[in-house]
């Protein structure tokens, strides 16, 4: 299942911030490992992860790599949360739905 490789990457907090670091757009390795507290190669193994959980993808520009999130493999992880999202909704319609119980004894 693509979305428990997804979290299990995501679980890791210095790859959650790599991963945040791309929503502004496509980077190089060197633009995302900046202010970072670990390493470039750091950085670089933390793509690797997230690359191979389907999270981001790169594309060769010169020399260098540059990253970005990879739509598809967000997407699966949306979907798996969004089941969660529709089925919390649902219940809280139907309960929105029901008549209090003071209501149906007037009605009646």
């Amino acid at each position: 299942m693509a979305y428990e490789t997804a979290l299990a990457a995501l679980a890791d907090p210095t790859r959650r911030r790599v991963f945040e670091r791309l929503k502004s757009g496509p980077q190089a390795v060197s633009a995302i490992a900046r202010g970072m507290p670990v390493s470039r190669p750091a950085v670089s193994q933390h793509l690797k992860v997230l690359k191979e959980a389907g999270l981001v993808a790169d594309r060769p520009e010169g020399t260098r790599r540059v990253y970005y999130i990879d739509p598809h493999g967000l997407g699966a992880l949306r979907s798996w949360l969004d089941q969660f999202w529709d089925q919390a909704l649902a219940s809280f319609q139907a309960e929105v739905e029901m008549k209090p119980k003071d209501e149906k004894d007037v009605d009646a």
